[in-house]
C-alpha cells in the first residue's frame, strides 16, 4: 500500500458515516435552497409579465446602487437571468453555510470531542477524516447543483447548468476554507465563527463592489466568491471561464488544508487556545453560558444591525422601484400589510429579519445539546449545579439574545431610514413571540427527545421557507398560518392585536416548561 493510499484508508466508511449523521440537516437545507430558487421564475412571471416591465426593472436596478448592493447587478431581462439575479447571492450564501457546517462538524468537532482520536486508532488514514468531510460537502453541493439545473432547465439549458455549477462552486470554496480554518483552532465553535466571518466579509466586499459598478466589474466584486457567482452571468451570455476561479480556489485551498493536516497532531492546532487563569473566574452558569456564546451573539448583532441599515436605506426608493406594478405591490402587502407601500415594505423586511432570528434562537438553544453530547456538561453537573440552573444560563442567552439582535435591527433601520423610529422598534420587538415559539420547540425537542433535537432546524427552515416563498406564490392562507409569524400584527402601519401575541407567548412558555421538565426526568449522555 502506497503512502497516499494509507493516508486515505477508511475514507469510504467515514463518508457513509458522515452522510448518515447529516441525513436530516443536508436534505433540509438543500430542499430549502432548491425550493427558494425554483419558486422564483413563476413569481417573476407574475410580477413582470411583459418585456417592458422586465426592461424597466433592469433599468431601475442599474440606477439604484442600494438595490445592487443588496441583490447584485442584473445582466439581462429574461426570466432566467432575473431568477439568477434575485436569488443568486442568498442561495450562494446558504450553500456556503451548509458546506462550512458540514466540514467543521466532521473535522474539528470530532477532534474536540475526542471521537477522532478513537477513530484514528483503527485502520483509518491520517487524512481520511478531512477527505470524507469534503466529500460530504461535495455530495450536498452536487445534489443542489443537479436539482437547480433540472428545475431551471426550461429557462435555458446553458444558463441552468452555469447557475447550478456556480452555486456548487461557492459551496466548495467555503468548504475548503473551513477545512483550513479548522487546522488553526482547537474549538469547533471558533472555527465556525471565523469561517462565517469570512463569508460575511465576502458579502460585504461584493455589496461594496456592486454598489460602485452596475456590471460587476469592480475589483471588490472580483475579490468575493459571491461576486464570482454573479459574474458567471447565468442566462445572459454565460462566462464559463469564471467557473475556473471556483475550481482553482477549491483546489488550492484543499491542497493547503491537506498540507496543514499532515503537520499537526490529532486534537491540536497551529494556534492552540491560551491557558486559562490559575483560578476560575466564572461564578455562575449564566457567566459560563455567556463565555461560550458571546462570539455568536456578537456576530449576529453585527449582522442584524448592518441588515437594518441596508434595508432602511432602501425604504425611500421602494416606491420608485415598484412604481405602478400592482403584482409587486400585492406581494409586499401580503407580507407586510395593506397600510401603504412604505409601511408594507418596512413590515415585510422586519418580518424577514424575525424569520432569520429564529435561526439564531435555535442555534443558541441547541448549544445545550452540543455541551451534553461532547461530555462537557457531565463534569459540571456532577458538582452542586442543577440541570435547571445549567440550562437556564443558555436559555437566557438564547431568548435575551434574540431580543437584543432585533433591537439592533431596529436601530439599524433608524440609522438607514431615519423616520418612524418608535414604530420600527415596536415592529422589531413584536417579532419576538414567534421567535420565542420556535425557540420553545427547540427546548422541547432537546429536553424530551434529545436524539431528535436537530429537527428544530427543520422546523425553523420550514417557517423560513413559508415566510419567504409563501406570499410570493400566493400560497393559501391555511399554509401561511402554519408559521407563527403569520399571526403577528403587521407593524408598522397595521393595527395592534394583543390576542395572538399573548397566545404565542403562552405557547412558548409552555413549550419551554415542557422541555425543562423532560430534561429533569431523562438520563443525560455520559
Amino acid at each position: 500500500m502506497t503512502t497516499a493510499t494509507a493516508e486515505l484508508a477508511g475514507t469510504g466508511t467515514l463518508l457513509r458515516f458522515a452522510l448518515r449523521r447529516d441525513r436530516l440537516m443536508i436534505p433540509v437545507w438543500v430542499a430549502v435552497n432548491t425550493l427558494m430558487i425554483l419558486s422564483m421564475p413563476g413569481t417573476l412571471e407574475g410580477l413582470y409579465s411583459t418585456d417592458a416591465d422586465r426592461a424597466k426593472l433592469v433599468a431601475d436596478t442599474a440606477s439604484n446602487a442600494s438595490f445592487r448592493a443588496l441583490i447584485g447587478p442584473v445582466f439581462d431581462d429574461s426570466i432566467g437571468a432575473l431568477t439568477a439575479w434575485r436569488v443568486g447571492v442568498y442561495a450562494g450564501a446558504l450553500a456556503a453555510v451548509v458546506s462550512l457546517l458540514v466540514v467543521v462538524r466532521h473535522t474539528r468537532d470530532e477532534e474536540e470531542s475526542g471521537r477522532q482520536e478513537l477513530v484514528a486508532s483503527g485502520m483509518v488514514g491520517r487524512r481520511a477524516s478531512l477527505t470524507a468531510s469534503l466529500l460530504a460537502a461535495g455530495v450536498a453541493n452536487a445534489v443542489l447543483a443537479l436539482l437547480v439545473t433540472v428545475g431551471l432547465f426550461g429557462q435555458g439549458a446553458a444558463g441552468a447548468l452555469a447557475f447550478g455549477l456556480g452555486l456548487a462552486g461557492v459551496g466548495m470554496v467555503f468548504a475548503t476554507m473551513a477545512a483550513i480554518v479548522a487546522q488553526f483552532t482547537e474549538s469547533a465553535r471558533l472555527a465556525r465563527g471565523l469561517t462565517a466571518g469570512l463569508l460575511g466579509a465576502a458579502f460585504v466586499l461584493r455589496a461594496a463592489g456592486d454598489s460602485a459598478s452596475d456590471d460587476g466589474s469592480s475589483a471588490l466584486t472580483w475579490a468575493s466568491p459571491l461576486g464570482w457567482l454573479s459574474n458567471v452571468r447565468s442566462f445572459a451570455n454565460e462566462r464559463w471561464w469564471v467557473l475556473l476561479l471556483f475550481v482553482a480556489a477549491t483546489a488550492a485551498q484543499a491542497a493547503l488544508a491537506y498540507a496543514l493536516a499532515g503537520r499537526r497532531d490529532v486534537g491540536m492546532s497551529f494556534f492552540p487556545s491560551r491557558p486559562g487563569p490559575a483560578e476560575g473566574r466564572l461564578a455562575t452558569t449564566t457567566a459560563l453560558a455567556w463565555r461560550l456564546q458571546r462570539g455568536g451573539v456578537l456576530g449576529w448583532s453585527i449582522g442584524f444591525f448592518l441588515a437594518g441599515v441596508v434595508y432602511g436605506g432602501l425604504t425611500d426608493g421602494v416606491t420608485d422601484l415598484v412604481g405602478d406594478n400592482e403584482n409587486a405591490r400585492e406581494i409586499f402587502e401580503r407580507m407586510g400589510g395593506q397600510s401603504g407601500l412604505t409601511d408594507a415594505f418596512l413590515a415585510s423586511m422586519i418580518g424577514m429579519l424575525g424569520l432569520i432570528a429564529s435561526l439564531y434562537v435555535v442555534s443558541s438553544v441547541l448549544r445545550l445539546h452540543g455541551e451534553e453530547t461532547s461530555m462537557r456538561a457531565e463534569p459540571l453537573l456532577a458538582n452542586a449545579v442543577s440541570r435547571l440552573r445549567w440550562a437556564a444560563g443558555h436559555l437566557l442567552i438564547a431568548f435575551a439574545g434574540s431580543t437584543w439582535i432585533m433591537i439592533l435591527a431596529g436601530l439599524g433601520f433608524a440609522a438607514g431610514y431615519g423616520k418612524q423610529i418608535p414604530e420600527i422598534l415596536a415592529a422589531c420587538l413584536i417579532q419576538l413571540p414567534a421567535v420565542w415559539l420556535i425557540g420553545g420547540i427547540a427546548v422541547l425537542l432537546y429536553g424530551v427527545l434529545p436524539r431528535a433535537a436537530m429537527a428544530a432546524w427543520a422546523v425553523a427552515s420550514a417557517v423560513l421557507l413559508i415566510g419567504w416563498v409563501g406570499p410570493a406564490l400566493d400560497a393559501p392562507q391555511a399554509v401561511l398560518d402554519l408559521s407563527p409569524f403569520a399571526h403577528l400584527p403587521k407593524l408598522p402601519g397595521g393595527e395592534m392585536a394583543w390576542g395572538p401575541v399573548l397566545a404565542l407567548l403562552a405557547s412558548a412558555a409552555l413549550l419551554v416548561a415542557g422541555g425543562l421538565a423532560g430534561l429533569q426526568r431523562r438520563d443525560m449522555t455520559t
